[in-house]
């Protein structure tokens, strides 16, 4: 299993850089848009896996959802972001709308998860919502996405490309603290209902992690090259990887929460020592969007 997971991962990573920092943005869409159809098919495992024609059922819908997005905004800087009267960019309303109500969803999902297993009498045996709960989940990851790989496109075509990173590197710190420091310390339960091998040690430590590498990056972003350090711009950083931290751990939490109930180890077995698609970027589709709706809309 682990030289499975080694292996997928050194296949991976390079594809992922190639796309962030090589594609153009219309062909980083497109293959965003790959794993948006990939996690689309493996939600349907997570609404009812006893169902073999939901999965193409939900590939149709949520494509539909996503494309009528995509012909009211075309994946184009212009399109992404707008000038406003005080010579300020800013995203467009619809983009900014999307990545708020993907920001709302996980307060949500926050309390679902904390209530759970009680939350789960609400939805568990409702097609509907769950379908629901997909689109406002793989929607605003694929915008947030897109609105931070822009971001500043004309200015410095790789500025958005640092900002995807950043977000990446602050899952990954997350991730490997958490598991690292659980392993070591970990002896009170973070969710035990949800996920009974987190812990709350485990999770302080992902979080310590995650802080330093935002650190790192809020010194990178805000010191000039003369020295001087933007101190308002650097408690933003801070405060938004702070943030996108916390939300990463509720994306692993939430998605194991609906495997639990649909009585699933993993949503598939796309990627050998991993699972599938949906367990790969399950801290990521929260984080994105949390991260992207502080750093993007509101500041």
């Amino acid at each position: 299993m682990l030289k499975q997971r080694i292996t997928t991962a050194l296949i991976l990573a390079p594809l992922a850089l190639a796309a962030i920092f090589l594609l153009p943005l219309q062909w980083f869409a497109l293959a965003i848009a790959g794993v948006f159809i990939l996690a689309t098919k493996e939600w349907a495992v997570l609404v009812d896996k006893n169902n073999s024609k939901l999965p193409n059922a939900l590939i149709v819908g949520y494509s539909l959802i996503l494309g009528a997005t995509l012909l009211v905004i075309p994946p184009d800087v212009r399109h992404i972001w707008q000038v406003t009267d005080n010579n300020e960019t800013v995203l467009v309303p619809l983009v900014s709308g999307i990545l708020t109500v993907g920001a709302v969803w996980w307060l949500i999902c926050a309390a679902l998860v904390l209530t759970y297993p009680n939350s789960a009498k609400a939805w568990t045996k409702n097609t509907l919502v769950k379908v629901v709960f997909g689109i406002v989940t793989l929607v605003p990851f694929f915008w947030a996405m897109l609105a931070l790989r822009s971001y500043q496109y004309f200015h410095d075509p790789l500025a958005g490309a640092w900002l995807v990173m950043l977000v990446m590197f602050l899952v990954w710190g997350a991730d490997s603290g958490a598991y690292f420091t659980g392993k070591k310390f970990g002896k009170n339960k973070l969710a035990p209902r949800v996920s009974p091998g987190k812990t709350r040690e485990g999770f302080l430590g992902g979080v310590v992690v995650s802080m330093l590498i935002a650190l790192i990056a809020a010194v990178v972003m805000t010191v000039s090259p003369s020295g001087e350090l933007d101190s308002t711009k650097f408690v933003i950083i801070l405060f938004t990887c702070f943030i996108t931290s916390i939300s990463s751990t509720l994306g692993d939490l939430n998605e194991s929460m609906f495997k639990r109930e649909a009585g699933v180890k993993d949503s598939g077995t796309l990627l050998p020592g991993h699972g599938g698609i949906l367990d790969r970027i399950d801290s990521l589709t929260a984080a994105l969007p949390v991260f992207a709706v502080i750093y993007l809309v509101c500041f």
